[in-house]
Parts: C-alpha cells; structure tokens; sequence
C-alpha cells in the first residue's frame, strides 16, 4: 500500500514530503491551474521534493497528441513520471503504446470493464474517483470492489482518488483498493484521533521517561 499527496502546491508537497510515509505525489490538470508557477516547473520542483512518482495527467484528445505529451513530460520529470491518461478510447490506445517504456495510470474510470480494458493496454494503475462515483453512479465502494475483483490476477494496481474523510480512505482499502491519493488537509487529519492525544497527554501527566 502506498498513500500519495494530491497537490500541485509546491508548499504542500514539500510539507508533506517530510512526513516520511509519503509515497508520491499526484497531480492533474486543475492542480496544477493552482499553482503560481507553470506546469512545467511545478513538476521539476516536485519531482525534486520526493524520490516517489509524480503524477502528470495528459491533456491532448487525440493518440498522437498523448503519445507526444507522455514523452514530454518524461522528458521533464525522468524516471518518476507515471502518465495519467484519461479512459478514453484514444486514451487507452495511448496507454498501449506508452506503457511499454512509461508508466501509466488509467484515470477517471467509471466501471469494471475500464479496469480489464486498462490491464490489457498495459496501465501499472487504475484510478477511481471513489466519492464523485458514489455521488454519480450510487455507490463508490461497489466500484472499486469491482475492479479490485476483475483485476485480481493482473499486474494493475488500484489507486484510489476523490477521497473526503479518514473514514471513507479506509473504507476505499476495505473494498479493494492497493493505494490512496489524498489532499494535504486529508493526509494530516488521517494521522490524528483526538483519543490518541488524550491518551498521550496522560502519559505526560502521569509517567516518567529517560533524559535526554
């Protein structure tokens, strides 16, 4: 399992990267829209905050255009990149041809039969967008549980993405999902329980520990 920071913010991320439990960072077009610097150095100054992947998202429609973006970002952010590429039909005739030298990451995936379609075209990664398909599609859970049943003996890995609460991250990893994407307010406020601290606080009260 490995959890991700959702953010362009070079701030956030460099904050984030010194958790020491995160494991990349992702991004997409809208984030990067965020942050007050271009995409292009928003990436290299991520790619230098965390050894991990860093997630680009293709912008161009057509195969071609995807190929050409891939291999520019590649060229950009070097052996970190994963490319998400959308689940399109040209979208996965991208991944086909990409993921034998790139990593690739199906992203905006909507149903079980997108994940065998992502599998087959070679993606490391199939993203589900948990919450918006809870709100568009009924039941967020169900969709991961799916994939997670369809792709048991592939090499594709879930990532699971649009996630609003601790409890709804661990009910993602429940249903089937390897790994998590999350936003920094997210990322912090899994860490923390208010029982922990209270415990913690009577330990200071109470207890006694080396000097130091």
């Amino acid at each position: 399992m490995a959890i991700y920071v959702d953010t362009a913010i070079v701030a956030e991320a460099a904050r984030a990267s010194k958790f020491g439990w995160i494991a990349g960072i992702t991004t997409n077009p809208t984030l990067l829209a965020k942050s007050e610097l271009s995409p292009e150095q928003t990436l290299k100054q991520l790619a230098q905050l965390i050894p991990g992947e860093v997630y680009y998202q293709l912008m161009a429609s057509d195969v071609d255009g995807m190929v050409a973006e891939g291999k520019a970002a590649f060229e950009l952010i070097g052996q970190q990149t994963v490319l998400k590429v959308p689940a399109t039909a040209a979208g996965f005739q991208a991944v086909a041809q990409l993921s034998p030298e790139i990593p690739c990451a199906v992203t905006a995936i909507y149903s079980a039969a997108q994940a065998v379609v992502s599998a087959e075209a070679g993606a490391k990664y199939a993203i589900a967008y948990v919450n918006r398909a809870t709100r568009l599609l009924g039941d967020g859970f169900a969709l991961v549980r799916d994939m997670a049943n369809v792709l048991h003996t592939t090499n594709t890995e879930i990532l699971a993405a649009s996630i609003k609460s601790p409890e709804e991250a661990v009910k993602t990893l429940l249903a089937g999902a390897h790994h998590l994407t999350l936003p920094f307010d997210l990322l912090q406020a899994i860490a923390v329980h208010e029982l922990s601290q209270q415990t913690v606080d009577e330990f200071a009260n109470n207890g006694r520990g080396i000097s130091y």
